[in-house]
């Protein structure tokens, strides 16, 4: 039996971190979340993780440079970037991020659970 998949949740909305992670916790995923980039920051650098949901505006520490922390440190975890308001212009210009996905605001849970599993599948991962 394989061990579930670990997620970190970065999500500065209350509400929106608690849904996103009883939903991934109902679909059988381990999931961690932190309130903001700067706590995001602090539990990836002592737990690994197989992917990272990041909101893009949060304070403290942006979702952009939460990635960017996690890339200079050479973590190669994926990414799915959140945003109401997505930069694009600004992953064109960092492509070297790597962010694996974008799921704007709003979005429903189906949205949010293909999307993780679209991930976790094209990284080489098929425990899905």
């Amino acid at each position: 039996m394989t061990s579930p998949h670990r997620i970190l949740v970065a999500e500065d909305d209350h509400d929106v971190r608690r849904l996103n992670t009883e939903v991934l916790i109902d679909s059988g995923y381990h999931v961690d979340a932190a309130q903001d980039g700067a706590v995001a920051w602090d539990i990836l650098q002592i737990k690994s993780y197989d992917l990272l949901i990041t909101d893009y505006d949060m304070p403290k520490l942006s979702g952009l440079e939460l990635v960017k922390k996690a890339r200079a440190a050479r973590m190669a975890l994926p990414v799915i970037l959140v945003s109401g308001k997505m930069p694009m212009e600004m992953l064109r210009e960092h492509s070297w991020l790597q962010i694996n996905a974008t799921l704007p605001k709003p979005y429903d849970i189906m949205e949010l659970l293909d999307t993780v599993k679209e991930v976790l599948c094209a990284n080489g991962d098929t425990r899905g």
